[in-house]
């Protein structure tokens, strides 16, 4: 499946409901090249204007797989699928270090400006570059409700927090 992607004006994410296209829809957050790479599906997630600038702001559990690769280059992508609910259910239960992600999803690695990796099936990417990392801690939780219901010790680590500049937006050829 060979798909081309246009560059767009960085309003068209302005049309976005984050609430939605977040909490619901679901994102696909990936890094690396497009020979190595890594992808994870992400549910939770904000988009604002921080610092004068477009940023989305993404949590990864430093266990995760896609973390090294988010740690190890300064920009990725944030790639929304639409209805494709089952690549987004098993690039969100499954680990790259057992598996090949893309193939078991039924995804097609697309390649962007700069080789950074999306899919075919993204119907809006978002390109963004690290501006910030920081780690959330159990001493600064304000309300203990969300702590104690996402950060028990069967869940892992606690989230480190990347806010990150949107430096373009590409969509399919052909959609506006």
């Amino acid at each position: 499946m060979n798909k081309t992607f246009k560059r767009m004006d960085l309003s068209l994410v302005g049309r976005e409901d984050p609430f939605q296209a977040i909490g619901h829809e679901w994102l696909l957050i990936t890094a690396g090249t497009p020979t190595h790479y890594n992808m994870m599906t992400a549910s939770w997630g904000m988009l604002g204007i921080l610092w004068n600038k477009p940023v989305a702001t993404i949590f990864i559990r430093p266990e995760r797989y896609t973390h090294d690769f988010v740690e190890a280059t300064d920009r990725l992508t944030l790639s929304l699928l639409g209805d494709h609910r089952e690549a987004y259910k098993i690039c969100g239960s499954k680990s790259g270090r057992d598996l090949d992600k893309t193939a078991a999803a039924g995804l097609h690695p697309a390649t962007l400006p700069d080789d950074l990796v999306t899919f075919a099936e993204a119907r809006l990417v978002l390109v963004c570059r690290k501006l910030y990392k920081s780690t959330l801690r159990a001493d600064e939780f304000i309300d203990a409700q969300p702590y104690d219901r996402h950060y028990s010790p069967k869940e892992g680590n606690l989230h480190d927090v990347y806010v990150c500049e949107i430096e373009a937006v590409y969509a399919p050829e052909g959609d506006a």
